[in-house]
């Protein structure tokens, strides 16, 4: 799970030197594939479940950034996956996606991690949010809202306000697709517990999506969410950017 306040990391962008990975980086990445695509069928949101597809992913091999998907992705899309080392900075983040370049950590957890990290690594940068790259109104309102976030840069609370956005959409957001919930949130997509608890548990809120009410609903980082929002298409969510500079300035001078 990616958090917006004060950077904890400072890095570069990188390399991912793929020769470091090792024989057990690659089983862990097998395991962790495996575990997750033996349920995502039914719970995935179709586009997302393309995106595997379309990106090229595999069970036994960790994606190569520059060899694997940045071809594919820019092909798709236009988009492509930017390594960096950690948790980055709010202006260096946003600049990234506002220039059509995913951030994404290049160290995978250990075995003794598979079910949980304090820290995004790359199974959950990758797994989790490169497949939905392949959908064009997503990856429209990644870079909106970017542009939209480097505007308010220096402003703490605006960048408050939208990251909560951000985290209730691309990290822990749900699609209606016909008659069924599917989830397209990178972090849902790459926890093997939050994925069935995030549709079917009885706890959690399940709300239609309003900017006005995400910007002022703050998020949980250390455990499952409480509340999550619905959109209806990747269309709404790229066009609701039109929506978000009003209540963010009208919430700014109350």
């Amino acid at each position: 799970m990616r958090s917006f306040t004060h950077s904890l990391f400072h890095s570069l962008k990188m390399n991912q030197t793929y020769s470091k990975y090792t024989p057990d980086d690659q089983a862990v990445w097998q395991m962790l594939f495996e575990r997750q695509m033996a349920q995502l069928p039914g719970k995935a949101s179709q586009a997302y479940l393309d995106g595997i597809s379309a990106a090229g992913f595999r069970d036994d091999h960790i994606p190569d950034f520059e060899r694997d998907l940045n071809p594919r992705l820019k092909q798709l899309t236009g988009w492509r996956v930017c390594a960096v080392e950690g948790l980055i900075p709010n202006r260096a983040f946003f600049e990234l996606m506002a220039n059509r370049n995913f951030p994404a950590t290049t160290w995978l957890r250990r075995r003794d991690q598979l079910d949980y990290l304090p820290e995004p690594d790359m199974f959950h940068d990758t797994f989790g949010h490169v497949p939905m790259l392949s959908n064009q109104a997503f990856c429209d309102f990644l870079e909106a809202l970017s542009r939209i976030a480097l505007h308010y840069i220096e402003c703490d609370e605006a960048i408050a306000m939208l990251s909560r956005l951000y985290w209730y959409t691309v990290e822990f957001g749900l699609i209606q697709e016909g008659n069924q919930l599917r989830i397209y949130g990178g972090g849902i997509l790459s926890s093997v517990g939050e994925t069935t608890y995030s549709l079917f548990s009885p706890e959690p809120k399940r709300t239609p999506y309003a900017v006005e009410t995400l910007l002022q609903t703050p998020y949980i980082i250390d455990h499952f969410q409480e509340q999550y929002f619905v959109i209806k298409s990747y269309e709404q969510l790229y066009h609701s950017v039109s929506q978000i500079e009003a209540p963010l300035e009208s919430l700014l001078v109350s």
